[in-house]
């Protein structure tokens, strides 16, 4: 259930943050054509590729709640690493590496520069900053996230900064100091290679059968070995195959010569009580008989 609660929360922020990134993208490119500021134009394509990044989250999130098939037999839960993924590798590919392209060369020719209506500007940056604000918040009230919610989370932390650095920017700008909006620009794009990098790193370690660690394998061995004929555990492996879902198969020893169906209620037994502590997961029992 409280997986479930998780997901719907999720799915109800990612939807309210697609909108509101479609109001902000407009924002921002109206007002970068009003005043010239290029780390507007930055923030912009950063939106831009928000939209489609969250987007392909929320049916990622969708997807990851059907149930479980003769083609994917442990559920689909995996589909939100998979679009954390593809978000992580938008980040680095297309918005990161664009603004690069787009600011690098302005930092030689900054002084051409020409721009107005600056406080428009900072009027739009600070309006932004306040509206990505409201989807943000909402997922760290939530006490527990998907991939797909904090891979959201990341970039709604990378909005906030990319923020500050244009609207530090626009404010030496209107000090005099042109270079400061490719700096920030360049800023922009190095914040959000920084934290897609990490994303990146999490989630292919999830998709390649990250444990849950050797603590949460010795609390699953503390519980079979409270069953009562359960002489030992061994050969145990437990693997994440979705948002706080595990996979755990082990091997229980009972007494040699046990009767088949008393063996059979040890491991029914065993299994319902990993079950209670690891929700919604799935557990496999091989009974061996001792020596």
């Amino acid at each position: 259930m409280e997986i479930k609660n998780t997901e719907i929360a999720e799915v109800r922020t990612l939807k309210l943050a697609v909108g509101i990134y479609l109001l902000v993208f407009v924002l921002k490119i109206v007002v970068y054509f009003f005043t010239g500021v290029m780390a507007l134009l930055a923030e912009a394509l950063h939106t831009l590729s928000d939209i489609f990044i969250s987007g392909f989250l929320l049916v990622a999130t969708i997807w990851s709640r059907k149930e479980a098939d003769e083609v994917h037999m442990f559920g689909h839960g995996r589909a939100q690493n998979v679009a954390a993924l593809v978000a992580a590798t938008l980040f680095i590919s297309f918005t990161s590496y664009k603004l690069y392209e787009e600011a690098i060369p302005k930092l030689f020719v900054a002084e051409e520069a020409y721009y107005q209506n600056l406080p428009l500007a900072i009027g739009v940056i600070v309006i932004s900053m306040v509206i990505a604000a409201i989807p943000l918040i909402n997922l760290l009230r939530q006490k527990s996230k998907g991939a797909a919610g904090k891979a959201q989370l990341t970039e709604l932390l990378n909005d906030e900064l990319g923020l500050i650095a244009a609207l530090a920017g626009t404010l030496f700008i209107m000090q005099g100091y042109n270079i400061a909006d490719p700096i920030a620009s360049i800023a922009v794009a190095t914040i959000i290679a920084y934290n897609a990098i990490g994303l990146f790193r999490d989630n292919m370690s999830f998709l390649l059968g990250r444990s849950p660690g050797i603590e949460f394998q010795k609390k699953v061995e503390d519980i079979a070995l409270s069953v009562e004929g359960v002489l030992g555990v061994h050969e145990m492996r437990a693997e994440y195959i979705g948002t706080e879902t595990v996979h755990v198969g082990m091997h229980i020893e009972v007494q040699k010569g046990t009767p088949i169906e008393e063996a059979d209620r040890m491991a029914e037994e065993v299994s319902e009580r990993v079950h209670r502590f690891v929700k919604g997961g799935y557990c496999i029992i091989h009974v061996d008989a001792g020596s």
